[in-house]
């Protein structure tokens, strides 16, 4: 093996890694101002502390910091490289992608599990809707998040890639398992679960009658939009990763590394699309913020139009007739009341 530390972050086919810099160029100026945008409404429009909704302003914070590393990745991309040469900036760029991943990971999973108990367990003690309410429940998730992080942080791996390149102390293996313990369990862990909440909430939908599906309706647009969002970003690229680290263990398959590098790299271009994708989950999960957003930034011809559109979720407020019944003697009289 080379000595040279900047070998193994040599692209090599430079077409492939200047394209996909342009890809993530592309994925930074339609994410800034969409990230931008939310932001703006979380805070100054929709105010989150007082509706509630801590996770999802956790999930935004996210999706805009993962964004701002984007530039500084394309720009290696662009010059042939898959990671800096720079020891520090390598490492630095692998802890906040690989820390505001899992954040949004963490978020999503939760409101997940906050609609499957709401709807499934309904009337039970929510211990997920007690949670989200304290700011301090985000910071601790925050914290655990980072301590998970930091082996991407450990001086154990050139360019940061090491597991079955290198031949290192005991250390230096463990803490390289360890990571790709964190790496495929933030994944595999809360896809499990998504697909059980998903799997129980469509049972209990089926159920129920029609007056009584709004709620689940909404319920499994919240989750199908989780599992839509894991699908697309997340779990292609642990696909990759997995085949990627078979190729290196096994001496046999050396000659396909190339290949599956360029093919994982694309993957994992492809998982950042996911600050483009947490938006429409806002939506679901929320029609006052979607509300709030259209009234925002859309048109007026525009806005009215969308502000009575429920898309499906039963989000607006529509009028409906309800027969009670009141008995005068011996005759029923049937009235009908409004409801909204």
């Amino acid at each position: 093996m080379s000595t040279d530390p900047t070998v193994d972050c040599k692209a090599t086919n430079r077409v492939t890694y200047e394209t996909l810099s342009w890809l993530m160029i592309g994925e930074f100026v339609l994410g800034l101002p969409l990230n931008l945008s939310v932001l703006y409404v979380f805070v100054f429009r929709f105010k989150f502390w007082k509706k509630k909704s801590i996770f999802l302003f956790n999930i935004v914070v996210a999706d805009f910091m993962l964004v701002a590393c984007l530039p500084a990745k394309a720009y290696q991309y662009h010059r042939g490289y898959r990671r800096s040469p720079d020891d520090a900036l390598c490492k630095t760029m692998h802890f906040m992608l690989f820390l505001n991943r899992g954040a949004s990971i963490a978020f999503l999973i939760t409101l997940s599990i906050d609609r499957y108990f709401n709807v499934v367990h309904l009337g039970r003690r929510n211990f997920v809707k007690v949670l989200k309410k304290s700011p301090l429940v985000s910071i601790v998730i925050w914290l655990l998040l980072l301590t998970l992080t930091i082996p991407t942080m450990v001086n154990t791996f050139k360019c940061c890639n090491s597991l079955g390149r290198t031949n290192g102390t005991r250390f230096h293996n463990v803490t390289d398992i360890f990571r790709e313990i964190v790496d495929f369990g933030q994944i595999i862990v809360p896809f499990v679960i998504l697909v059980y909440c998903t799997v129980r909430i469509v049972n209990r939908l089926q159920r129920k009658t029609v007056g009584e599906k709004t709620k689940l309706r909404r319920a499994v647009f919240v989750v199908m939009s989780v599992v839509v969002v894991f699908s697309v970003c997340f779990l292609p690229s642990t696909v990759a990763r997995a085949v990627l680290l078979s190729v290196r263990l096994n001496k046999d398959w050396k000659h396909a590394e190339d290949a599956v590098v360029q093919v994982y790299d694309s993957l994992m271009v492809l998982s950042y699309i996911d600050c483009l994708l947490d938006p429409l989950v806002y939506c679901f999960c929320n029609s006052e913020f979607k509300d709030a957003y259209i009234s925002t930034f859309c048109p007026a011809f525009l806005r009215n139009r969308l502000l009575k559109t429920d898309f499906g979720l039963g989000t607006t407020t529509t009028t409906t007739t309800i027969t009670t019944t009141t008995t005068y003697g011996i005759r029923d009289v049937y009235l009908p009341i409004l409801a909204q």
